[in-house]
């Protein structure tokens, strides 16, 4: 709860230091032939921003659960669940966090964990994941997975999300009205927004959509190496992960669907745009770490 209140009160500051900065800039003056203002405005990006983000940070863990296609565990169905809640269990009390609900799903070697609260988390293990690893590699798997959690890497991810979120919007709309302004006739304006408005909005909505989206890749990829790090820790032993990711670029991966591709072991498309950094780069900064 004390990260939700933290990402509402960094929303807030984020929206008052761009209403400043519009201020300053005088945006006023390209919204006001439309019968808009900066107020408005900064309450549509943030609504569309934040508001978004926070509502696909409360409905994580169901829409993870349908859409991957998880079975929670809730009477083990055999010893491989049994020793899977005890180890989730344990590694749970070592990070301090209440113990997540645990889940498997079909498919290829993958594991992720969601949720909005720390306390209340999923952590969910594909079926390739259990038949290709060792147990110890399994355990190291999840350990990273459980440091996500107790790393709040899912109220980071929401936060900076729509932070990128609101700045594409208002930016986006701002230079939109802009154009418009500069291309249209004053008897034009009462009409509304024209087709300058909608152009480039449109295409600025496209092109730092795709800057934003390099920024969220950026941060994913640096908070798994803390992951990493964070399993090594919880196992007093970082052999089992780095065994675990060298296991990982030898098995055939399969992607998560879009919406939990930031939440996977392994993930991404291209150097840029990859939520995960290579297998390598992360063996080698386990291998340096003290």
């Amino acid at each position: 709860m004390k990260r939700i209140l933290l990402f509402v009160l960094t929303n807030f500051l984020v929206v008052v230091v761009l209403g400043m900065v519009g201020s300053l800039l005088g945006v006023n003056r390209y919204l006001t032939p439309y019968h808009l203002d900066l107020g408005a405005l900064l309450g549509y990006a943030l609504l569309m921003g934040f508001g978004g983000a926070l509502i696909s940070l409360l409905i994580s863990k169901p829409m993870a659960k349908w859409t991957a296609g998880v079975r929670v565990i809730e009477r083990p169905q055999d010893t491989d669940e049994v020793w899977i809640l005890e180890t989730v269990r344990k590694l749970s009390q070592r990070a301090g966090i209440g113990v997540p609900e645990v889940g498997i799903f079909e498919g290829e070697a993958n594991a992720f964990a969601t949720g909005a609260f720390k306390n209340s988390a999923l952590v969910a293990v594909s079926t390739g994941l259990l038949r290709g690893m060792t147990r110890e590699e399994v355990e190291a798997v999840i350990g990273h997975e459980i440091a996500h959690i107790a790393n709040g890497d899912m109220v980071t991810m929401t936060l900076i999300q729509g932070v990128m979120n609101t700045f594409v919007v208002f930016l986006s709309r701002v230079i939109g009205f802009a154009v418009d302004n500069f291309l249209r006739r004053d008897n034009e304006r009462s009409s509304g927004p024209g087709i300058g408005y909608m152009v480039t909005s449109i295409l600025l909505d496209i092109v730092l959509g795709f800057a934003a989206a390099m920024v969220v890749a950026w941060f994913s990829r640096h908070r798994e190496f803390r992951a990493d790090a964070g399993a090594a820790e919880l196992m007093h032993d970082k052999q089992p992960m780095i065994n675990a990711l060298a296991r990982l670029g030898g098995l055939h991966t399969e992607a998560l669907p879009s919406s939990l591709s930031a939440l996977g072991i392994s993930g991404g498309i291209g150097r840029f745009f990859s939520t995960h950094p290579p297998i390598e780069e992360r063996i080698a900064a386990l291998r340096a770490a003290a």
